[in-house]
This record gives structure tokens, C-alpha cells and sequence, in this order.
């Protein structure tokens, strides 16, 4: 089932959970994205106030109806300002709730994205360089765990192919036959 009911509070969201998995079962809930939620107290709270009240009420929704739930969020612009653009978990936007009630927190993190937006003037030094760059990121992506309460966190580097917005395995003897063909 798919609901694309915008600016629903999260006590509105977890009625509606609950109705779906009592009649036809939930596996897996997904939120696109966490700040399209609304708290319960309109204008009585702060934003920070408000996205708390919202992880706190979604992680106690998967404890109750036990499934997972997988909350998209959009990240600070700070990210943008710095030299490695890499995401961290500072950077998620307008709140430390997230990260505190959040098992795993990943990011997705494409160099390629950022190389080729810095493209020089073709036919300068600058230009063999960018190429350089842009060869070594071109179709790769890098999932990056920051958090992961009952595990280890690290990167995890992954072959993206653009044109299907699909991400697979690095390695050879995993890629789809499309990959393939382009090395």
C-alpha cells in the first residue's frame, strides 16, 4: 500500500499503520521523508520539538506493531560547505532525536555527483584531471553506516547505475549483465 497523504501527524500515521496491519498485514513501513510528518502540537512547539516527538513516536511504533521502519530524512546544507562532502550524522537535518532513537542511520554518498558539477573547460590541464577524477566515480556509490546500535559502523562501496537508479554489488561476479558490458 503506498499513502502519499502529506503533512499527517504521526499520531494520524500510526492510526493508519495499525488499521493496515491488523487488516492485511504490515511488513515494512517506509516514511518519505521524516519532515513531512507534523507533531501533535501545532505551533505550540518548535520545529526540533516537533521532529522529536516524531522519531520518539515512530520508534515506538515499530516496537508495537514489530516491523521495521525506515525513515527518510533530509540532511542539513552544512554539508555543502565542506571540503569531504561525505554526510555525518551531524548533518541530519533539525535534529539529534534521529540519530538517538534511530538503530542504523546510512547515508548515500556519490563523489561522481559532486565531480562533475566542478567541470573545467575542456582542453585545459584541469580538464585531464577532472577526467582522471571523474573515471575513477563514475558509477560507484558508497553507503556509509554512521550508526548501527547492535553492529559495526564503515562504508560500504557499490556500484550505481543511473539510468535504472539501481545500486549493486562492486564486485565482478555480482554485477548485472548492463554493468558488466561497461567495463
Amino acid at each position: 500500500f503506498i499513502d502519499q497523504t502529506g503533512g499527517i501527524s504521526i499520531a494520524q500515521l500510526s492510526a493508519r499503520a495499525r488499521k493496515l496491519k491488523r487488516q492485511h498485514g504490515l511488513d515494512l513501513l517506509v516514511v518519505d521523508y521524516l519532515q513531512l510528518l507534523a507533531g501533535s502540537k501545532k505551533g505550540e512547539s518548535n520545529r526540533v520539538q516537533e521532529i522529536t516527538e516524531i522519531t520518539t513516536g515512530l520508534k515506538a511504533l515499530a516496537k508495537e506493531l514489530a516491523v521495521p521502519i525506515i525513515a527518510l530524512s533530509q540532511l542539513s546544507r552544512q554539508v555543502e560547505n565542506r571540503e569531504d562532502k561525505r554526510p555525518q550524522l551531524s548533518d541530519l537535518r533539525e535534529s539529534g532525536s534521529i540519530e538517538q532513537d534511530a538503530d542504523v542511520v546510512m547515508f548515500v554518498y556519490r563523489d561522481e555527483y559532486y565531480i562533475e558539477r566542478t567541470k573545467p573547460q575542456e582542453g585545459t590541464p584541469e580538464f585531464s584531471e577532472w577526467m582522471a577524477k571523474m573515471s575513477q566515480a563514475t558509477g560507484k556509490a558508497e553507503v556509509i553506516i554512521g550508526k548501527q546500535r547492535h553492529g559495526p559502523v564503515g562504508t560500504v562501496e557499490l556500484a550505481f547505475e543511473g539510468q535504472f537508479t539501481r545500486f549493486s554489488n562492486l564486485a565482478r561476479e555480482y554485477m548485472s549483465p548492463e554493468r558488466e558490458a561497461m567495463y
